[in-house]
């Protein structure tokens, strides 16, 4: 999912050198505070559902070769990060580009495709036959980016949400603290599913008896 990466108009923005390298450790902060920059709730609320600290670092370590950063005099000014999809029985390799991004104050240098041809030139390396890249439907900045790289035969995906914050059982667990989005909270709640599915299969053991799979002698 991307946020436009096109350079806006009539801003010269930084002249320095521009480079396009893999993403290091430590550019991980900026590149995190720019995805907070330009993946706002208002703007893109589902880009900002994905965009946490958490999934950037994950891609970094399993996929760090797919993780590219933009950088202008070793600051960076923007980022790619993908990843590779293989379906199990199919001869098929996807590359995914997950999240393109590009600050709109470093001005016109082609950024974006610079992004997009590096990330694209990795994945034909790893064995990938077709990239994937997914937008908001009103992204159109994006969606004419993407169409003008080559990118086509669009289709529409529908996502549905529920707030859970209004359902009754969300309020139950809240009341007695056992949601993980308390400080802390997510190992107790895992502990605790741990032990809730632990009861229902002894539970179930207990109810239908034990289950014998030895063969007859």
């Amino acid at each position: 999912m991307t946020d436009h990466p096109h350079e806006p108009r009539g801003r010269k923005g930084n002249q320095g050198n521009l480079a396009i390298r893999e993403m290091e450790i430590g550019d991980l902060a900026a590149v995190y505070a720019l995805g907070e920059a330009l993946f706002t709730a208002e703007r893109w609320p589902t880009l900002y559902r994905t965009w946490d600290p958490y999934e950037l670092a994950v891609h970094f370590a399993s996929d760090s070769e797919m993780c590219l950063v933009a950088a202008i005099d070793d600051k960076v000014a923007g980022f790619a990060v993908g990843t590779m999809l293989e379906k199990h029985g199919s001869a098929w390799t996807y590359g995914h580009l997950l999240w393109l991004g590009v600050d709109p104050t470093a001005g016109r240098k082609g950024i974006g495709s610079r992004l997009t041809a590096h990330l694209q030139e990795v994945f034909i390396e790893l064995g990938a036959r077709m990239i994937l890249v997914d937008t908001d439907a009103e992204n159109t900045p994006a969606i004419d980016f993407f169409k003008r790289a080559g990118f086509d035969d669009d289709s529409e995906h529908v996502y549905l949400s529920k707030n859970l914050t209004y359902d009754p059982q969300y309020i139950a667990h809240h009341r007695t603290g056992r949601v993980a989005d308390r400080p802390g909270g997510e190992p107790v709640a895992r502990k605790r599913a741990a032990q809730l599915r632990a009861d229902r299969r002894q539970a179930q053991h207990a109810q239908h008896g034990p289950h014998h799979h030895d063969k007859p002698e």
